[in-house]
């Protein structure tokens, strides 16, 4: 049987060496809302690829950034709408190469107030 891209399959343990770090770290990120790994029916946390590149990510920017817990979760929400906005641009442009500039903009706009930049067109 083969296994499906981002179906969980590592529990806590082994997460945690995956990524050299504590369980107890993970339980932590858990509780902030920076994860939801899957639970068993014996509620054992299951965490899938896609889980522990998130996680790798969250360890880059504490670690190497110094990013505290609120900022993390800037970072990702920061990350989940760029990568959405770079998949529609990718699409626009390919279905309309007029219109895909004025759109991008827009979500470029959007991402800026997410940052605190509320002027128009970053001037």
């Amino acid at each position: 049987m083969a296994m499906r891209h981002g179906e969980p399959v590592f529990v806590i343990s082994v997460a945690a060496r995956l990524l050299e770090m504590h369980p107890q770290t993970l339980r932590k990120y858990e509780r902030e809302g920076l994860i939801a790994p899957s639970r068993t029916s014996g509620n054992l946390r299951l965490y899938s690829d896609r889980d522990i590149e998130r996680l790798r990510q969250v360890k880059y920017l504490v670690d190497e950034r110094g990013l505290n817990l609120a900022g993390v979760q800037l970072a990702l929400q920061l990350t989940n709408r760029l990568r959405e906005t770079r998949s529609r641009a990718i699409a626009a442009a390919r279905s309309e190469p007029n219109g895909a500039c004025e759109a991008l903009a827009k979500e470029i706009d959007a991402v800026l107030a997410m940052l605190g930049v509320h002027d128009e067109g970053g001037r």
